[in-house]
Parts: structure tokens; sequence; C-alpha cells
């Protein structure tokens, strides 16, 4: 992630040779979809052992190969990644590459200070020759024999743009002297474009690449652009392509990078600024989902058992993972899963760092990560059943959220105009879906979506294409919302809805003559329903950064969003909880700062797969601010004996003489638990042909629990019954 070390753990472990590694676990001959996946930027080691189905090697210098290896002798498909924006480029840089001095493309502030990730490792402003020098990396891991590459993190800070390299860009591409983003909202505006369109470019050149390869060679290598939400780039200044990849030819989607550093920045609701990692999560991954949804991309989660920021405390790392994770679950339509960056640093790191008394990771969260980790392998289930606050509530994005972040008049430095939003619907039990404004002019992006609030403060439409099939949803019975009340400097900057014969004082008017709603009707209809077709349309002339500031801004905007769920035919309820059932799983969070009432209570059969006991519960309470991930015994078809969750990959074998046998790996020195269905107590079990005695029958329930201490090779648990 944009402030993640990776150049350091290249530096790490070396790699192993053929002779010092353990035997490949056999393959599963039921996995054929890639479902989970992890990246590192070392070798082989029994700390990064993850067993996912894919090993994702970073980096793309001349190691490469001997790192690929190292984990494709242990059985991992292999995907590569490595840094777009920054990385170990010195060859460009400094004119080794194509004879050519490139230090003025590094990514430079007003002050003329050089944007660095570290040393000269620094952030681009990517000419056209850069994506050429991507190129070659990416050839390395493409004769590997890799399956995928990740071209992670396109990023321009808002507070670059003063780099000689950026202003030859800026004349090239407006045909007109540069002029110094902090100099007008316009200049501002106008940087931000140019920055989203550099690294869009650069981009496509190493698609192009990748496709020509493939077209040569009959091959079908992939490309993911891994990445941060819309929403946390803008939070934290910061420019990239974002929805608009997806539209780039050999483009096959992203990985969702949300965790724990973008989702604790504060936000305020109710005029309290505070952490709200669950909430912002939810909305983070929901963001990434809609950049895809409908556009026959695919998306990855990323889920991180730690952060970037070291001098965090264990139990501060889980109670912000599990609250990412269970985030990340309540999004239906994923279940493809980033289960850790850099394992070696979760499973091998002490924290906080710079304390007196660093610790290792506690045995009982690598329990439950690994836990975790296994059951995120089967998420892909056809049931889905919600149980919260109404559904199909909306809030429009743009990407240009990004283009209105810096000097002379950024927009609010809380992302106010968009939380101030979404948090009154969220907390109120609505699983509320940031949509993409972008792809609303995909066929059936906005399928399912019943009720839409959108502003124009902090953002503007990209292009006026957008309105025509907003339009056409309200006239087919949809329901929108608009809060803004048109005060915005940036629609005064130069964009199509002002040039090139179009005379609208804010895209705003646009939007209204697509809906066929006249200036003077408008305004005097400010705060009523007007009807356009079958559906209606509310104009709230509020700014919703003004909304965020208190509890009677957040009820304006439920009260919009009860009337117009009621308008919509929508059924109206508000829930203190979310809770979503995938398949035999079962999906919550409890809510603060919500409405008053009991908390929820599901009662049955329960294993809680953050409970690294995985002791049966026949009743959970959703209490504000809980997180759960239950596997409900009652929805598991009766397929005897079966492993139900596990603390390692446990690979079913061919039950032999009335025997059921796994094969057993996971990270090594960590407490494993396998927890299996039977209808009867075992007579013996085995490990590697040892006598196991810790394992644990419940007759009732019909459960068996075996624990032992994981190792990473493979091992053959055998129970006899």
């Amino acid at each position: 992630m944009v402030i993640r070390n990776s150049l350091l753990l290249l530096a790490g472990l070396s790699a192993l040779t053929a002779a010092e590694l353990p035997p490949a676990f056999p393959a599963d001959p039921d996995q054929v979809l890639e479902r989970t996946c992890f990246q590192t930027g070392q070798a082989w080691s029994p700390r990064g052992n993850l067993r996912s189905d894919v090993a994702i090697v970073y980096g793309i210098d001349a190691r490469l190969p001997s790192r690929i290896q190292t984990w494709r002798d242990r059985g991992y498909r292999i995907h590569v990644m490595t840094g777009v924006s920054w990385g170990e480029y010195q060859d460009y840089l400094y004119g080794r590459f194509d004879g050519v001095n490139h230090e003025d493309e590094a990514q430079t502030e007003r002050d003329g200070k050089k944007i660095s990730h570290g040393g000269d490792v620094y952030y681009m402003c990517p000419g056209t020759n850069f994506g050429k020098f991507l190129c070659v990396g990416v050839q390395r891991a493409l004769d590997a024999g890799v399956e995928a590459i990740h071209l992670e993190e396109p990023e321009f800070w808002v507070r670059g743009g003063y780099s000689e390299g950026f202003k030859r860009e800026w004349k090239s591409y407006y045909q007109e002297e540069w002029s110094p983003p902090h100099s007008s909202v316009d200049a501002q505006w106008r940087s931000s474009k140019l920055k989203y369109f550099l690294y869009r470019r650069a981009l496509q050149q190493v698609f192009d690449h990748i496709q020509d390869y493939n077209r040569r060679t009959g091959k079908k290598v992939r490309c993911y652009v891994p990445t941060h939400s819309l929403l946390n780039y803008a939070h934290w200044r910061i420019v990239s392509p974002e929805s608009s990849l997806a539209r780039l030819e050999g483009c096959d989607g992203y990985i969702a990078q949300v965790w724990t550093g973008t989702s604790r920045t504060p936000n305020r609701f109710r005029g309290a600024l505070k952490e709200r990692t669950f909430e912002t999560a939810f909305l983070e991954y929901g963001a990434m989902q809609n950049l895809v949804r409908a556009t026959g991309r695919g998306v990855w989660y990323l889920n991180d058992p730690i952060e970037d920021n070291p001098r965090h405390d264990w139990e501060d790392y889980r109670v912000n993972w599990e609250s990412t994770l269970v985030a990340s679950l309540l999004q239906p339509e994923v279940w493809q899963y980033e289960v850790a960056p850099w394992p070696e640093r979760v499973f091998g790191g002490r924290y906080p760092a710079g304390s007196p008394n660093p610790q290792p990771i506690p045995p009982a969260y690598a329990t439950e990560l690994q836990v975790v980790m296994n059951a995120l392998n089967d998420l892909n289930q056809p049931r889905v059943e919600w149980d919260c606050g109404t559904t199909g509530v909306g809030l429009v994005v743009s990407d240009s959220l990004m283009f209105q972040r810096g000097d002379p008049q950024p927009s609010d430095p809380h992302m106010s105009h968009i939380y101030g939003l979404a948090l009154p619907l969220l907390k109120r039990g609505m699983p509320v879906a940031p949509v993409q404004l972008e792809n609303v002019t995909v066929p059936g992006y906005l399928k399912g979506i019943r009720l839409l609030f959108l502003t124009y403060q902090g953002m503007k439409p990209l292009s006026p294409e957008v309105h025509a099939p907003l339009a056409e949803w309200v006239r087919q019975g949809g329901t929108l919302v608009v809060c803004d009340d048109d005060q915005d400097p940036y629609h005064a900057v130069r964009d199509w809805w002002n040039s090139d014969g179009r005379r609208f004082a804010t895209p705003r008017e646009h939007l209204f003559e697509a809906l066929q709603i006249q200036k003077d009707r408008a305004n005097a209809s400010v705060g009523q329903w007007l009807d356009v077709g079958r559906g209606g349309v509310l104009w709230l002339k509020e700014n919703p950064v003004v909304l965020a500031d208190t509890a009677a801004g957040s009820m304006k905007v439920i009260d919009a969003a009860r009337q117009g769920a009621q308008r919509s035919g929508a059924q109206w309820r508000e829930t203190n909880y979310l809770l979503l059932r995938r398949g035999p799983y079962l999906v919550a969070s409890g809510l603060d700062e919500s409405i008053a009432g009991a908390a929820r209570k599901v009662t049955g059969r329960f294993v809680n797969l953050f409970d690294p006991e995985l002791r049966v519960r026949h009743e959970v309470e959703l209490t504000p601010a809980g997180r759960f991930f239950l596997l409900d015994l009652d929805a598991v078809k009766a397929q005897e004996p079966r492993v139900l969750a596990s603390a390692c990959k446990a690979l079913p074998l061919k039950a032999e003489g009335g025997r059921t046998k796994l094969m057993v790996e996971g990270v090594a020195n960590t407490p494993a638990v396998v927890l299996l269905s039977s209808r009867s107590a075992p007579r013996t079990v085995t490990l590697d042909g040892k006598p196991l005695e810790n394992h644990q029958y419940c007759k009732e329930d019909g459960l068996l629990w075996i624990r032992f201490d994981n190792e990473s090779r493979p091992r053959e648990l055998s129970i006899a019954f």
C-alpha cells in the first residue's frame, strides 16, 4: 500500500535451496478457481506459508525468477506484483535505461522538494518512456511463466505537479503553458485531470505489452491493478485512474487495498470526528466492488491482519482486522480475497515496535487468522439473504472526488460531502452502496438500486453522457435525492458543462435538463418531490458537509431516504445492525451511534470463526460495534465426516478402511485446530502415523475437535471411527 516499505521486504530471507524446501502440498482436485492469495517480497519461508491458492511474488528485479521458483516448488499458483508509481527504478531515473536522465519526472512539491517513498525511490510523474521501462521488468515475470501481473498503486500526490516533467506533459496535453496547481481552482482541477491521464497512459502501455505477449504465445496472462479505494485516495489527497482503468483493453480488474490503515482515517458524523473503521471499510469495499459491477471485470478484497503503523499492539490489530474483514464479507458479490500482504511481518513480527517489550503474534490470534483464511475459500455461495435496514440504496461517487483536494480551495478535509450522506444511512442498518458515476452508462449497472443520493459538492461528472442513463433510470421508477446548494467553487472550472456551446452554471442544471425539470420549476420546488416518469426527484438545497455537523442534519438525510423509499415502493426499515447470510455463513455487525433498541439476537447452533477454540454457541447477540463471522451448523449439508473449519490447510484424501484422512499444513509453530462433523467418537487419531491425544468429541452436536501444532510441510491426519 501507499506507505508500505516493500523494498525492505525484498531484502529479507534469501531463497532456500531445493534440498532445503519441504515437499509440495498435494494439488486439490476440486480447486479450479483462484479464491485466495497473498503477496510477499520474500522467497518461501515457514512464516509466509499461508497455503492460499495463489502466491503473489513482489518485485520485478533480477532475483524475481529465483523467488518465484521457491513458491512454485511448494505447489502455489504464481502471480507477480510491482509498484507502478514508485520502486527500485534508478536505472530509469538516472538514464541507464534509455540514455536520458529522468530525475525531473519525480513528483515535486511547490517548494521544489521531490516526493519520496524513501531515499531516491521517488513517486514518478510518468513520461512516455516510463511505461516502456516497466514493460522490461514485467517481461521478466512473463518469461518466468506467471499467470497474472498486478500493477500496484498508480498514485500521483495532489501536492505534486511542480516538476519540469509535469510542466512538459501539461503543455503537450493542454496545448498551453503550465499553471501552478495552487494558483486557482481551475488550475488545480486541470492538474488533477492530467495526473489521472498520465497513469492511465502508463498502465495502458503495460497492458498492451502483455496483450501482445499473449497473442504471440497463445497464453492468457491477466492484468490487475491493486489500488486503494476512491474514497481513501480522495481522503488522503492522491489522484489515481480508478474507474477509468476498467475501460482499458487488457485490464481484468483490481485488488481492493482496504485495510485498517485506510479505514481508521477519522470522519465526521453528527458533529463528532473519530475513527469508524468498520463503517469506513464497508464503504471503501463497496466503492471498489462498484468499480467492476456489470463491467465483466473482477475484484479481490485485501484483508490485513495488522497494518503499516508498527506501533499499535496486537489487540488493536485484531479488533480492527475483524472490523475490516466483516465489512468485506458484507459485499456478497465478491468472493476472492487477498488474505494478507507480507505474511512474514504478521507471523514473524513483534509489536508494538519501539516499545520496551514488543511481542510476537499471540497464539490465539495466529489460530483465528488461519481459521478465517481457510474459511474464505468457501464464500462463493449462491444463497444470499439480507436481514437489516432498507436495501437498494446507493450514493453516487465520481473519480473527480480526487480532483478537488488541493489549494486554493480544497473540498472538506474530512470528506463530509460523502460521509455526511452515507453514514446516516449506514448507521441505521442500510447497506448503502457507493455507485460509480462513470459506470452508469454500463447496461444494467443500476439494476437493484431503487434510491440514489447525489451531490456535486466536492466532485463533478467527468462527462455529460452519465446524465442520460441517470434520467432514464428515474423515468423507469428510480428515486433520486439531489443534495446540493450549488455553491461549490469548482463549478466555475473550465469543463464540458460550460464549454462547447453549453452554458450551464453547474452540472446539476444539465442533469435537471436531462430529467426535463425546467429551471424555474426546480427552484420553485426545492424540498418537494417532483414526478419524473414513474420515478421522482427531490432537491435538497443543502451542502452535505453542513449536514454532517449535527444530528438534525443527519435526520434530514434519513427523512429524505424514508420518503424516497416509500415513493419507490420499498419497505422502509431501520436496524441497529447489519446481518447477511452467505450460504451456511452469517456475517454481522452491531452498530453504535445507531437507533435505540435492544440488540438483535440470533439463535440456533453456531461456531464463531473469530473464536480460536471454535466453540458452539446457541445464541449470538449483535451488540453495538460487535463483529461476527458465524458458521451455521444447521445449514451445513450432512456429509459425514466433514471438515467444517480449520486453522490449517486440510485437504480431504481418499478414505480407506473406515478411516478419514486429511493432508494438513499451516504456518509453522502456530496452534492448529480442525473441526469435523462426526456421528461417532473416533477410535484413534494419528498425525504422520503417531498417536494424537489432543482431541475432543461432543455427541450432542456431532462435532470433533482435533488440536496440534502446525508445521509448514504436508502431514497426514488420520481418524479411525
